[in-house]
């Protein structure tokens, strides 16, 4: 996923200055994930479906081990 080519979604959590947080890009298949500091640096892949179910567990409270 390209940073230039993506529309990005910052979270409505991002602080005062909007600089610190993560942006979210997300495609038919993919989303992308980068940090809002460096927005032109190479963002992190993930396929959409793996990283739905990495978000339902973080909303569903599960824990992992540590």
């Amino acid at each position: 996923m390209s940073s230039s080519n993506s529309m990005w979604r910052k979270s409505s959590y991002s602080g005062g200055g909007g600089n610190e947080c993560v942006e979210l890009a997300v495609s038919t298949d993919d989303v992308g994930v980068r940090d809002s500091k460096n927005p032109d640096a190479e963002p992190l892949g993930f396929q959409r479906t793996a990283f739905c179910s990495f978000i339902d567990e973080l909303k569903s409270g599960t824990s992992y081990p540590q």
